[in-house]
């Protein structure tokens, strides 16, 4: 059974283009699309799906493009932790504080107190996250205890209790990670689709899992 999915959500401004609309309106959809993939995957049983939704290099785009982003965090997720936990699904925001506002920081902690107790699945939103800087922030942590090691790092990734990934999912038909969930992902199967993000939805998580119960994983055994 598939464990942790991870999705790497790109391609909302190249769909908001070929519909003639502006680029902050596929973000707008792309949220629309993660609830109905987090509906699907739920119901289909899959324990943690974390989504890829705003890198650290992110934050070189355009300064409204950022602010519609920032301003998009601010209003949705909140209400959206709301929603899963009336599900009982609890809802985890993997990243760095850094660079975000006090404001948008309080916010992501109220969401994830208000999911804290739900024992159902769970979400992962990566915003402002770095696979890099996890890693470092977590070797730094471990130094401070005196010990670096694999298992030491683990300790200290952000919400540790978040498992490896187990199929990592892009879209938009690029074919690389990106810095998602470096540490997490060395031994995740891999499926690269052409859809851009905000066209996925409920049949998509069908055929994920059909492929990944095609695949057959042998942790290099």
């Amino acid at each position: 059974m598939l464990k942790h999915l991870g999705i790497i959500a790109d391609g909302n401004r190249r769909w908001a283009k070929s519909k003639g609309l502006p680029k902050i309106e596929g973000h707008r959809k792309g949220l629309e699309a993660i609830e109905k993939l987090v509906n699907a995957a739920v119901e289909a049983g899959v324990p943690y799906i974390s989504f890829y939704v705003f890198s650290t290099e992110n934050w070189g785009r355009s300064a409204e493009e950022v602010s519609y982003i920032m301003k998009l965090a601010e209003t949705h997720i909140l209400r959206y932790a709301k929603k899963l936990a009336k599900k009982n699904v609890r809802l985890l925001i993997l990243g760095s504080k850094d660079r975000i506002s006090p404001k948008l920081a309080n916010i992501i902690d109220q969401a994830e107190r208000l999911t804290a107790d739900c024992t159902g699945a769970t979400v992962c939103l990566c915003f402002n996250y770095g696979g890099e800087q996890e890693i470092a922030d977590a070797a730094t942590a471990a130094a401070r205890e005196g010990e670096i090691t694999p298992e030491a790092i683990r300790k200290h990734l952000y919400h540790p209790e978040v498992p490896d990934v187990d199929m990592v999912v892009r879209t938009s038909g690029e074919e690389r990670i990106s810095g998602f969930m470096l540490w997490r992902v060395s031994y995740a199967e891999f499926m690269f689709v052409q859809k851009y993000f905000p066209e996925m939805g409920e049949e998509d998580i069908k055929i994920i899992l059909k492929e990944y119960e095609s695949r057959s994983r042998r942790f290099g055994k």
